[in-house]
């Protein structure tokens, strides 16, 4: 199809004044509907006792309630003594321990990291535009680190944290990462649990957002980052995050932090000057609700036949719509919330330009990468959960017409 014929697609499009959103991450209306039976789950006064007898009426239980602990540390694979649960969000968490490492030594014998004159992040490329934005927020230097399918770039991760002890930190999100959807191979979680950093006081964020979000009958499978540290005496270098946000409700869900047993109790030394303790009502009807570890498994079940056809209404589309175009590729995950749709150099903003002017959003080009800048201007991160399916078909149409011609503006 040649520029003309692209540009009369693209107008009528536009003729449409479309009002397509696919720029975030959102579940849809009815996968939040599958979980009505939260609401109802606690009626009465008499319901509302934990099962040690604890009134989640009432102040107390700094770090959550024993059946919620149980419940996540077996999402997670770790015992109770390494959870601290929060409230809906897990990035309020991410951002608290950041927070509180720049104000409070991390390690004993170390400086709180706003006393070091600069410090830096290893940032996985393309990565979580919410991670960078926390660095950001806080002064801390990004340093970009390209992501294979098999995880971070391990050589250039153990050389910079051997060798810098400005380092102080790194973000991972180590299964169906967000946006490019690999999980980390074995070996590359055994080379992340036995880095040797010259800094003493240096963290993984480890952010495992999708720990359950299957979207295949054959998910990818990830070691237990803690058993593994545990190996090399690194358990202390771990912060682990988690939700249900994409499991029950994203504004009313549970999070989590897991540690080390010596970092949990460090974090909840802090954590009793910040807060008397969190919604533990909620947490108690997430725990009516979700007796076992199995009810969870179950309830993702519901959620991967929802979302599984609308990321292959937009592969299906994709695969027609760039028929032989050369230098267009995307992932394929098996799990998550999204994929990544690789441009020709040069080519991602105007895409989105396009898209905007026709009206469809998606997620700004540049937003997968620290300072928002794509070395390359050529990856969009695409999300497929939140609009219907045939929204999608639409916007999928669109955004390859739109990227077809902006790679045809390009090469004039």
């Amino acid at each position: 199809m040649n520029k003309i014929e692209l540009q009369k697609q693209y107008d009528e499009y536009k003729a449409l004044g479309l009002k397509l959103d696919m720029s975030r991450g959102k579940p849809a209306p009815e996968q939040v509907a599958t979980v009505e039976r939260i609401l109802t789950a606690i009626t009465k006064n008499e319901d509302c006792f934990s099962e040690t007898g604890g009134d989640c009426r009432n102040y107390g239980g700094l770090d959550g309630i024993n059946e919620m602990k149980r419940l996540l540390g077996e999402m997670l694979g770790v015992t109770s003594d390494y959870i601290i649960v929060g409230g809906n969000s897990s990035l309020n968490l991410m951002y608290d321990t950041v927070a509180r490492s720049m104000l409070h030594p991390v390690e004993d014998g170390c400086k709180p990291w706003s006393k070091y004159e600069q410090i830096s992040f290893l940032c996985p490329v393309p990565g979580y535009d919410r991670h960078f934005a926390i660095c950001e927020f806080f002064g801390i230097n990004m340093i970009n680190i390209p992501l294979n399918d098999d995880g971070p770039d391990m050589d250039m991760i153990e050389s910079l944290v051997a060798s810098d002890e400005t380092i102080k930190g790194m973000w991972c999100v180590p299964k169906y990462a967000n946006p490019w959807g690999c999980t980390y191979s074995a070996e590359t979680v055994r080379r992340i649990a036995s880095l040797k950093p010259a800094a003493k006081d240096f963290r993984i964020f480890w952010d495992n957002a999708y720990v359950l979000h299957d979207l295949t009958d054959t998910p990818d499978e990830l070691p237990e980052i803690f058993a593994e540290a545990a190996k090399y005496g690194n358990e202390d270098m771990f912060f682990e995050f988690a939700s249900t946000s994409k499991i029950t409700y994203p504004g009313a869900g549970i999070s989590c932090i897991a540690s080390s047993p010596r970092n949990i109790k460090r974090i909840l030394d802090a954590l009793k000057i910040q807060t008397i303790g969190h919604d533990k009502l909620n947490q108690l009807r997430h725990a009516r609700v979700f007796k076992c570890y199995d009810d969870i498994v179950e309830q993702m079940k519901v959620h991967m036949n929802i979302i599984r056809p609308k990321f292959e209404i937009i592969y299906r589309a994709f695969e027609k719509g760039f028929a032989g175009v050369d230098g267009v590729t995307w992932t394929t995950p098996n799990g998550g919330y999204f994929f990544t749709l690789c441009l020709p150099e040069g080519t991602a903003k105007r895409t989105v330009e396009l898209c905007k002017e026709a009206g469809l959003v998606i997620t700004p080009a540049g937003a997968m990468f620290p300072y928002g800048k794509d070395p390359k201007d050529s990856q969009l991160r695409i999300a497929p959960s939140f609009p219907s399916q045939e929204e999608l078909a639409k916007a999928a149409d669109l955004l390859t017409v739109c990227a077809r011609l902006a790679i045809l503006e390009k090469a004039e």
